[in-house]
């Protein structure tokens, strides 16, 4: 019986991954996240970067680089706390399901029930509330502290300004990213549950998860010994962040804590430990609006399917600290970034954490096995047809060797684009190599035979 070429390349891919891992296989696993770690740093000139990897449901790893201030300079270490910033969102959301399990709410009660003299925003849902379905108006879209949130607010401050202003649309005909949405969801806990959001939160998840480093970031700055956000305009130098006044941050962004911290709440995630299973599904389910379209979030969580798995979580970003929570439920896995500045992309150190911990699926494994034989200057001819072993001679394997030999192993392969033209699929892979970035237009038929894997150099 034939073998189609990549199902034999799968097996001998996952076979190696699987005796790898058999072995000694997390010191070399860890020692591979520790350069990923420390070479994203480098590239970033992020003050400090601190993470956790969760993996088979348990937190695996835990390490801090860099500086949590700078002036003077202060290592960060794994006790070290930042602010999350819109992570919190996915425990605003919980405490909402919390109360719902209980039968004080309902996520298809109108706000209004619970919060007076709204206007239009009185009709909009609890859960369009939660999935930014509602139409209420964000008061934090820039990307900086504005002059007003330098002086302190409150919840009814921030109601009255921005919950009973015209609705930017219907609820339920678009979505919207509002924080102010948060800050309702938030006050109705407190009215509803007769505690404050942080001790309810205190007692009923961080408590019960042991998460012992959380606290909020709202009313006042962070303690001395956590880190310190940094900023800077363009390419110039890195300066302090300005910290945002009092009651800006309630319900939508209002959380410290540590990657390992947070880890615990992604492995009740993963293990459906601490709500019901009803929430979760609830939790889970992305918006689909009144025209049919669907939208990645659910309640306080993106929820997509990338590369043909199901990835969960959400990012935070606030005045000089930036925080990546992705999780892979069906792996088991999940991947904490937090960092004190608010230019180096979290995501980015995420998806080369990825590219290490997680098994690359069929066409994936295809194409790393491709770029490692070129970096060789060899070929498993059977992978292509016979077009694309004509371009392959043994010159051109000769440049694909002395030209990307050197740069050594990938950080990242991950695809960007996918589509069909004259019956081949082409796929659009973009490649690291440390500070080299590469692009891979790979074409090939259905039976897994590639026409083509041509390498080029990006220059931005």
């Amino acid at each position: 019986m034939r073998r189609n070429p990549l199902s034999v390349l799968v097996m001998l891919v996952a076979t190696s991954l699987l005796a790898t891992q058999a072995g000694a296989s997390n010191t070399a696993l860890f020692a591979r996240i520790d350069a990923t770690a420390q070479d994203w740093l480098a590239i970033s000139g992020a003050p400090s970067v601190s993470i956790a990897v969760v993996q088979d449901g348990s937190l695996a790893y835990a390490r801090a680089y860099g500086d949590a201030e700078l002036a003077p300079a202060r290592p960060a270490t794994t006790s070290t706390r930042y602010a999350i910033d819109s992570v919190s969102k996915e425990f605003t959301a919980a405490a909402v399901l919390m109360l719902v399990e209980r039968g004080k709410l309902s996520l298809d009660d109108p706000i209004g029930k619970y919060i007076p003299d709204l206007g239009p925003a009185s009709k909009p849902t609890l859960r369009q509330v939660l999935n930014h379905t509602s139409g209420i108006r964000d008061y934090w879209p820039q990307d900086f502290v504005f002059p007003a949130m330098q002086r302190p607010t409150s919840i009814s401050g921030l109601i009255a300004e921005w919950v009973r202003c015209p609705l930017d649309f219907k609820p339920g005909t678009d979505w919207q990213y509002s924080n102010t949405g948060y800050v309702v969801a938030g006050a109705i806990v407190e009215r509803v549950s007769g505690m404050g959001l942080f001790d309810f939160l205190q007692q009923h998840i961080f408590v019960p998860l042991r998460m012992e480093r959380v606290t909020e970031d709202d009313t006042q700055p962070l303690p001395p010994g956590d880190a310190v956000g940094h900023t800077r305009q363009g390419l110039g130098p890195t300066r302090r962040a300005p910290k945002e006044a009092a009651g800006w941050l309630f319900g939508a962004a209002e959380l410290a804590m540590t990657p390992s911290d947070l880890a615990r709440w992604d492995i009740s995630l993963i293990d459906r430990s601490l709500l019901k299973p009803a929430s979760y599904e609830a939790e889970l389910e992305p918006v689909t609006l009144k025209n049919g379209m669907k939208k990645d979030y659910g309640l306080g969580l993106d929820v997509e399917v990338v590369q043909g798995r199901m990835r969960i979580g959400h990012t935070g970003a606030g005045s000089g600290f930036l925080s990546s929570n992705r999780i892979w439920p069906p792996e088991k896995t999940a991947i904490i970034v937090f960092t004190n500045n608010d230019w180096a992309d979290p995501d980015d150190l995420v998806d080369r954490i990825a590219f290490v911990v997680l098994a690359p699926d069929p066409v994936e494994a295809r194409a790393r096995a491709v770029f490692s034989q070129y970096q060789q200057g060899t070929l498993d001819r059977t992978l292509f047809t016979d077009n694309g072993n004509s371009l392959l001679t043994a010159g051109a394997l000769a440049d694909l060797k002395d030209s990307l030999g050197p740069l050594g192993p990938p950080v990242l392969i991950v695809l960007e684009h996918e589509g069909r033209r004259g019956g081949m699929i082409t796929r659009v892979w973009k490649i690291l190599c440390h500070s080299q970035r590469l692009r891979a237009v790979e074409r090939g038929y259905p039976d897994g035979k590639l026409e083509q894997f041509l390498v080029t150099q990006l220059n931005n």
